[in-house]
């Protein structure tokens, strides 16, 4: 397995600590809001690898944080609390608001059929952990204090800006008037640790005893006491957004690494981001998609993931709708084959040259998600793979095998209820054929199409597919 790893900015062969085990965190879901299908793109990556580790024999432990609290609006530690904006945009008590998005996002999940994490873990749970790490960094000597809350001090941490490649020097602190900032910062890279109930957030509704005062804790900090609490100092693989890179998996590191003194993380996993026609997704565009909104206007959620499976993971997706009724007509075509193939049955002792293309297919696949998930191509492998002559049941296998990397849901497809008077006019049909009477035979065709039926001849008879 060869991985492109955003640390190194080099594809390499993925090793693990401990043998044929990985242990993989990912940035979760701050639950303030609906989750948009960009985050879909993002977690069906984190789920197609996961998946590929899985198929080519590692064990996975996966951890997965949910950010109820301390995420503020600005990634850089300004503005407001997320989980209070979301809060007050809809009347609701900030706990509400947790509850109801995380259950959203986690249906979400289920619909683009993606695998729970072995662990998902709220951060409002773990504040001991992060207190704790809170203290290692104050006793080695990273923080400082201000009125308004605890820092890490970047100046401290030596290589800080290796994953972004920004040097510190270059962070330049924004300047905008509705943008709070600390007037004790030292540096404008410097983050929260933890925050205390006073001034800007002396009403904040969810907050904890510390060594610090009452408050509650900077957004970075969560992410590294939880990944290490459940996965140890060094994790294998770290996964996230582009847009994570420079601020808050740089502060992952600086905080991580500081007080254990190891690496943290082995290899980096980045997502790049997805457009809608072109452009960045907004409310106010009107071009704002939740999942929930595609199944709404008719689209099956697993055309979605389809579509993600066209373009490479480290490359902008572009979304259409267009792009994805033609996602959709595939898929569908997909299932279709799916069904032929179970009613043919066709299982037979496979000749050498058989058995040579089976494994030759299965040798392909392989290939394409080993090498840094090249899903584009095993797509292609398994088209060419349905398109060859190998018997119906051995490619059936072959499809289910693939599918296990590819979550299409395929095992599960349903079969399609005909109604009986369709079924009736088929036969017509092919009686009418069969008398080579072949103008009744295409009215019996149409009228057939027009109820919203289609019918295909092939070798073994005829096929019914609904429309």
């Amino acid at each position: 397995m060869r991985l492109y790893n955003t640390l190194t900015r080099k594809i390499e062969e993925l090793t693990s600590q401990k043998e044929n085990f990985i242990t993989f965190y990912s940035c979760g879901f701050t639950t303030y809001d609906y989750a948009h299908i960009g985050h879909g793109r993002k977690y069906i990556s984190d789920d197609i690898l996961k998946r590929t580790l899985t198929y080519l024999g590692f064990e996975v432990k996966h951890v997965q944080n949910v950010t109820d609290v301390g995420h503020l609006v600005s990634d850089g530690d300004e503005g407001e609390d997320k989980l209070e904006k979301g809060a007050r945009k809809y009347g609701k008590t900030v706990w509400e608001v947790a509850e109801f998005y995380r259950k959203d996002f986690e249906k979400s999940m289920r619909l683009l059929n993606i695998f729970s994490p072995s662990i998902l873990s709220p951060a409002t749970k773990h504040i001991p952990q992060m207190i704790d790490l809170i203290k290692r960094l104050e006793k080695k000597g990273f923080t400082y204090e201000t009125a308004e809350a605890m820092y890490f001090d970047t100046s401290k941490f030596k290589e800080y800006g290796r994953l972004s490649g920004q040097r510190l020097e270059d962070k330049i602190q924004k300047a905008r008037e509705e943008v709070v900032v600390d007037p004790q910062k030292k540096h404008p890279a410097d983050f929260v640790l933890w925050f205390r109930r006073v001034g800007r957030f002396k009403e904040h509704a969810m907050h904890w005893d510390s060594p610090w005062g009452d408050g509650f804790p900077g957004w970075h900090i969560e992410c590294s006491a939880m990944s290490m609490y459940y996965l140890g100092d060094t994790i294998d693989i770290h996964s996230g957004g582009i847009d994570l890179i420079p601020v808050h998996h740089e502060n992952e590191i600086a905080q991580s690494e500081a007080a254990t003194g190891k690496k943290f993380v082995r290899y980096w996993f980045h997502t790049h981001f997805l457009k809608v026609e072109g452009v960045k997704m907004s409310k106010s565009l009107e071009n704002f998609y939740a999942v929930s909104d595609l199944v709404n206007k008719g689209f099956n959620p697993l055309s979605f993931r389809y579509l993600c499976f066209q373009t490479h993971y480290r490359k902008t997706l572009n979304f259409t709708f267009d792009a994805l009724t033609a996602s959709q007509s595939i898929l569908n075509k997909l299932y279709d084959t799916v069904r032929q193939l179970r009613t043919q049955n066709e299982r037979t002792q496979l000749s050498e040259e058989k058995l040579s293309q089976v494994n030759d297919f299965r040798n392909q696949f392989r290939v394409a998600i080993g090498s840094d998930l090249q899903i584009p191509q095993a797509l292609a492998v398994m088209h060419e793979a349905l398109k060859s002559n190998i018997p119906s049941t051995d490619k059936l296998d072959l499809l289910y095998e693939f599918d296990a990397v590819l979550g299409l849901d395929l095992r599960n497809v349903e079969e399609v209820q005909i109604p009986s008077e369709i079924t009736k006019l088929a036969k017509k049909r092919q009686q009418a054929k069969e008398d080579k009477n072949f103008e009744k035979a295409d009215k019996i065709r149409v009228e057939i199409k027009n109820q919203g039926y289609a019918i295909e001849d092939t070798p073994q008879g005829f096929v019914i597919k609904k429309n």
